[in-house]
């Protein structure tokens, strides 16, 4: 996981932790006083909001245990590696394209950002610019040529 991964994930860690926990309790206490348990809708809303709450935060503590935090601005090479973002053609298109090679919790394609473990990346590590690397897609091969390999 990146550095940026990490933070992010230890933002919504601590979001969860002091706003939405509190929240979701505070919202069983209120369902609480509206009487039967058992027909009441907010508070079966409020006890299910709290259970995902919970797991969500169970969930990033997991991964925040388990990660293994790279710093990239300490990497270099001429090299395609985890956390290089690495510039591509579409050798059929000629449409470019960049990305960074990032941990599968941090991955989102929208802002560039794709998975060590994507078939694309798999396919870039160790590559080096003016590789050419060709890709199993849905729709068929894709071979991409390696512009550029950088280190933010």
């Amino acid at each position: 996981m990146t550095v940026e991964g990490y933070q992010a994930l230890d933002e919504e860690l601590k979001r969860l932790k002091t706003q939405e926990r509190p929240s979701a309790i505070a919202a069983i206490a209120e369902a609480r006083t509206h009487g039967d348990l058992s027909e009441n809708a907010e508070y079966h809303a409020a006890k299910e909001r709290q259970g995902w709450v919970e797991s969500r935060i169970a969930e990033i503590e997991d991964r925040i245990a388990r990660a293994q935090i790279i710093d990239i601005s300490k990497l270099s090479g001429d090299q395609v590696k985890f956390g290089a973002t690495v510039s591509v053609v579409d050798e059929d298109t000629d449409e470019e394209a960049r990305y960074q090679i990032v941990g599968e919790h941090e991955a989102d394609v929208r802002s560039g950002k794709i998975s060590i473990a994507s078939p694309i990346a798999r396919a870039m590590i160790g590559k080096e610019r003016g590789d050419v690397v060709e890709v199993n897609t849905p729709g068929g091969v894709k071979a991409y040529e390696i512009l550029k390999v950088e280190w933010a």
